[in-house]
């Protein structure tokens, strides 16, 4: 018996033969319950069929109310073997025709069987599938019965015909109960049932005799001598040869064995090489390995360790390592041995040249046959360049940070997207008069008013610079800034960082600066601005006079000659009126606004308040401006102080050219233009005057740089001009004529635009 229980064919024969047995009875179950199913699907088909022959064979004689031809109907079919009976019910369950005359006019239950069907639910159903009105039951002699019944329904004869009358409102007016013997049908039944029992264990036994050949023939045999030859080749004896005739499996088997056979040799001898490889890698890896017990002591350790640590036999790792007498106390070796699970650490010591050395530990656990923890394989891996860059880095990350927090200008971090202060430096609090903490957190945008936050919020999106902004000081009152904005990363993540220079001072030395440029100029323009005045002035003085000549003689005058004096004197007063009222704007000292203007009339209220001046000079001013420029952006009052300074110092260097040729007669001339080139407008200033050297032409922007003597100018003239031009968004640069002259060219954006590519 455990020969046959430890046979492999013993087994596939049971297993076989078990699957077999139940495929076969899951075979005959489905068959027979589908021939079941389908005869009994025939025969509730035939009975519907039958019923409904029998409703419309009695229709006609309902129709006409002859109870007699009913009855006569329904004795006729039931007559029939099969069935065993045929009722009408009326609505209330009593029974009104029946192929039993015995059981007209018995009233039934409502709830009975039959009636159940449509009465067990409130109100009762008048429309039923046939699963529903077909019900089987127990005859009481040994067979089945199948039972059908149909609702009558009221069709509209019976309710306008002449013969009776059933109510309109009334759906069903009764029911034909047709009951039908199944006592054949389960004859047939029982007859397929042991059919297909029988022809289920014939084919078992069948298939089962072929299967136990079978495997007796193609498995047993080549097993039993697979089995020998495996032996032989476990007792050492390499060279034996399986012999197995067949092309399947287990032909294949035997050949794998017989290859096996002949490399198991060369494989031990591979197995031998990798051992003696892998104990040549455990010694000349470049990292320290220990192998210690439960107690600490080194079982092994490879050639580096030695080398670097000289332990003897039995040492503890503490000992050895770092010279203790204790065991650590962060030991992962000691964790390992707790839960047998890597751990990994880092540790300090000194090696045998005394010189300190860091290394990152990681304990395995190492198991016996039993699963059980005997020792720990310790690696270290030496990191002491690793940990020296760490701390050089940790003090170049001090140093930098020292440098942010002490920058003399307030530097902000900002998130990119929500422009959310991040970090702030020590500057801040002392530009903005509020802490650093209580700065983070908020909005960037909280330091602009209220209505100028929307178009900065673009502005700092769309560039990279902003300047002149006015932002909140929170000691109260308003500071004027410079934004220098770049993108960044910040503690691993994209930031802006946002630089602000505070100007305000610069900006309140800058308008003093152009005031006291604006009296320079007035004092330089005071003698051409006295003629200036002086000839209305001769003008009121003459008429005056001669009123007074008229009055002293007793004459009279005629009107229209006194109507001609005295308008005379009108257009007189008003134009010095115009001179005083235009050297008071020029002289007031305003906040630079910018606005749209016309460089056309700029540059005419120029040369009015300077017109006289060129004239007592000998100097003739030439126009060359275009019509229909478009406005330009900018500053009226200090745009006419950059075209003054670029008018004196034209009319300077014709002076100083004529005063070089010694009276010799020469061209005294400056030429004013305006044009449009593209999305710019023009404006130029040349004269005919001693001109520019080359290497001068960058240089005269530049503050207290000058070519004039000394005493005859301050330098400052064409620095101010240069920045009062760079605040409207244009450009000023100087072109050199050597010998014919120099000309001064001025560039605005036409329509407007500001250089930060916003209208105002």
């Amino acid at each position: 018996m455990n020969r046959i229980r430890r046979s492999l064919v013993s087994k596939l024969i049971f297993i076989v033969g078990a699957v077999l047995s139940v495929s076969m009875a899951v075979w005959a179950y489905f068959n027979i319950r589908h021939q079941r199913q389908r005869v009994m699907e025939n025969i509730v088909a035939g009975t519907d069929r039958l019923t409904n022959t029998v409703r419309l064979g009695t229709h006609y004689a309902m129709m006409l109310n002859s109870r007699d031809d009913i009855t006569q109907i329904i004795a006729n079919i039931g007559r029939q073997p099969e069935i065993e009976n045929i009722r009408i019910y009326n609505k209330q369950g009593r029974i009104k025709f029946s192929n039993r005359p015995e059981e007209v006019e018995r009233a039934t239950n409502i709830k009975a069987e039959a009636c159940d069907i449509c009465h067990r639910n409130d109100p009762p159903l008048d429309r039923l599938s046939l699963g529903q009105r077909v019900r089987i039951f127990n005859s009481g002699k040994g067979y089945r019965l199948l039972g059908i019944i149909t609702p009558i329904n009221n069709e509209p004869g019976c309710s306008t015909g002449g013969c009776h009358f059933h109510p309109a409102d009334k759906k069903i007016l009764g029911a034909l109960d047709l009951v039908v013997s199944l006592a054949d049908v389960d004859k047939e039944i029982a007859r397929t049932q042991r059919v297909s029992i029988g022809l289920s264990a014939f084919v078992f036994l069948i298939t089962s005799a072929i299967i136990l050949v079978f495997l007796l023939r193609f498995v047993n045999r080549p097993i039993r001598r697979l089995i020998e030859g495996t032996d032989r080749i476990a007792g050492g004896h390499y060279d034996v040869k399986v012999d197995v005739e067949q092309d399947d499996e287990m032909g294949q088997l035997a050949g794998a064995i017989n290859r096996m056979s002949g490399q198991i040799g060369l494989k031990q001898a591979e197995l031998n090489k990798q051992r003696d490889e892998y104990q040549r890698l455990f010694e000349g890896v470049p990292c320290l390995i220990t192998v210690q017990d439960r107690n600490y002591r080194l079982v092994r350790y490879n050639r580096l360790f030695d080398e670097l640590f000289h332990p003897r036999p039995g040492d503890f790792c503490y000992v050895a390592y770092k010279g203790l007498d204790h065991k650590c106390d962060r030991c992962p070796v000691e964790k390992t041995f707790q839960d047998g699970q890597s751990h990994w650490a880092e540790e300090s010591g000194v090696d045998k040249d005394g010189a300190l050395k860091h290394w990152i530990v990681r304990s395995s656990p190492i198991y016996d046959d039993e699963g059980r923890i005997v020792a720990v394989m310790e690696i270290s891996l030496d990191i002491t360049t690793r940990r020296q860059l760490e701390m050089d880095l940790e003090k170049s990350e001090q140093k930098y940070h020292a440098i942010f927090s002490n920058i003399p200008n307030p530097v902000f971090v900002l998130d990119p997207e929500t422009l959310e202060i991040v970090d702030a430096n020590n500057s801040v609090a002392l530009v903005y008069g509020c802490r650093t903490e209580a700065l983070i957190g908020r909005s960037f945008l909280d330091l602009f008013a209220e209505a100028e936050r929307q178009g900065c919020l673009e502005r700092m999106h769309g560039g990279k610079t902003m300047d002149r902004v006015r932002q909140r000081h929170f000691g109260g009152g308003w500071i004027i800034v410079n934004i220098r904005i770049s993108p960044a990363e910040y503690a691993g993540r994209q930031v802006l960082l946002v630089t602000t220079s505070d100007i305000t001072k610069r900006l309140e030395a800058e308008q003093q600066l152009i005031q006291a440029s604006k009296m320079a100029t007035l004092g330089e323009m005071a003698t051409g601005v006295a003629h200036e005045l002086n000839q209305p002035l001769s003008v009121i003085k003459t008429v005056s006079s001669f009123f007074i000549r008229k009055l002293e003689q007793g004459a009279g005058l005629d009107p229209p000659v006194l109507d001609e004096m005295l308008r005379k004197v009108d257009r007189n007063v008003d134009r010095a009126s115009k001179i005083i009222n235009h050297m008071r704007q020029f002289a007031r000292k305003s906040d630079p606004t910018l606005e749209r203007l016309h460089v056309n009339q700029v540059m005419e209220n120029a040369l009015d308040i300077f017109s006289q001046q060129l004239k007592v000079r000998g100097i003739a001013v030439e126009r060359e401006m275009a019509e229909g420029l478009p406005p330009v952006l900018g500053d009226p009052g200090r745009l006419e102080q950059v075209f003054i300074n670029l008018l004196l110092n034209a009319r300077d260097a014709i002076e100083e050219k004529a005063a070089a040729q010694s009276g010799a007669d020469m061209e005294r001339r400056i030429t004013l233009r305006t044009a449009r080139s593209g999305s710019q407008v023009v404006c130029q200033v040349c004269d005919t005057g001693i001109g520019l050297a080359p290497e001068m032409a960058d240089k005269v922007f530049e503050p207290f740089f000058t070519t004039k003597e000394v005493g005859k100018g301050t330098g400052l003239g064409l620095s101010i001009s240069y920045g009062i031009v760079k605040e409207c968004g244009g450009t000023i640069r100087a072109v050199s004529r050597p010998g014919t002259g120099a000309c001064f060219e001025v560039t605005f954006p036409a329509g407007g635009a500001h250089h930060d590519g916003h209208e105002r």
